[in-house]
């Protein structure tokens, strides 16, 4: 049986707790035998999102094969916030001297790193802080844009969501893609992420932007980018000719609509290769005709 063992830290984020603790619960529920435990330097623990939390002032003992996760906290800044005595710092230093594993979520790598546990690895968290965390912490590798890094016994994710994607692929590690793949599917998660896949989307990245008429395009796009869409359809579906919805579209998000499209297909071909899927077949799936303008479009970004 493998203990899994929260740090509750003062307005934390519910889902960098929620997300890794169901999918551990599920795992339990799937009988890969595990045991949740959740531990605060005081039983009620506000929350970020106003829910007070109950949880133990003792923690239970730990062997080398248990799990010691950090949700992360609201925290606009790292400096002044999350706060965690030395007494806790110590038992995660200690945990993994035993040989045991810590990971975190978002602003929850700033304890490990208080901890010393950052100094000499790479490490990420949640793209607001990944700065301040590197100045933090000179003697560890910030590794950005990122959904989590895996370095030997630590492991850091991005935050929110990816805790998910971290708590997935620990359980790939130890039991198998197949298990994980299980659970994953179990909790309606579309698709696990691998840890170097981008913290934003293509769909998300070139959305923060006020144009009306730009973003019932990009619903167009988001939605049928494996389709041939002419010009003259999307300019029809945003209320704008064809020329203006270009204009608008490049001032908006530094791109073609065309060009956006091919962002939103390569994107999803990396996806379909990195999971085992070959090139040719990567290309079909997502619309193109067959595997050069894939590569074409593939080197390009990566140069």
């Amino acid at each position: 049986m493998t203990r899994v063992v929260f740090l509750l830290v003062p307005r934390l984020h519910l889902l960098d707790l929620g997300g890794p603790a169901q999918v551990f619960s599920t795992a339990a529920d799937q009988d890969l035998g595990y045991t949740l435990s959740y531990v605060a330097e005081q039983e009620d623990v506000p929350t970020a999102q106003g829910l007070q939390l109950r949880a133990s002032t003792r923690w239970p003992p730990l062997t080398p094969d248990d799990l010691v996760v950090v949700p992360g906290w609201r925290s606009p800044t790292l400096r002044d916030t999350g706060p965690v005595s030395p007494a806790t710092l110590d038992r995660l230093r200690a945990h993994h001297a035993a040989g045991g594993t810590v990971a975190s979520v978002c602003a929850g790598a700033d304890a490990l790193g208080r901890a010393g546990l950052l100094d000499g690895r790479r490490c990420t968290t949640h793209h607001d802080v990944q700065d301040e965390l590197a100045l933090r912490y000179p003697k560890a590798t910030v590794v950005r844009d990122v959904l989590y890094v895996v370095d030997g016994r630590v492991v850091t994710s991005a935050g929110i969501a990816s805790g998910i994607d971290l708590a997935l692929h620990l359980l790939a590690v130890r039991h198998g893609p197949g298990a994980a793949a299980r659970v994953a599917r179990q909790m309606v998660v579309y698709a696990r992420r691998n840890g170097d896949d981008r913290q934003a989307s293509a769909m998300l990245r070139h959305r923060g932007h006020v144009s009306d008429a730009v973003h019932r395009a990009q619903d167009v796009i988001d939605a049928r980018f494996t389709d041939r869409l002419g010009l003259a359809e999307l300019a029809a579906g945003s209320g704008l000719s064809e020329r203006t919805l270009t204009r608008r579209f490049a001032a908006a998000t530094g791109l073609t609509p065309l060009r956006y499209q091919q962002e939103l297909r390569v994107e999803r071909a990396e996806h379909l290769i990195a999971r085992g899927a070959t090139t040719e077949a990567a290309a079909r799936a997502v619309g193109f005709q067959d595997a050069r303008m894939l590569r074409r479009l593939r080197a390009r970004a990566s140069g």
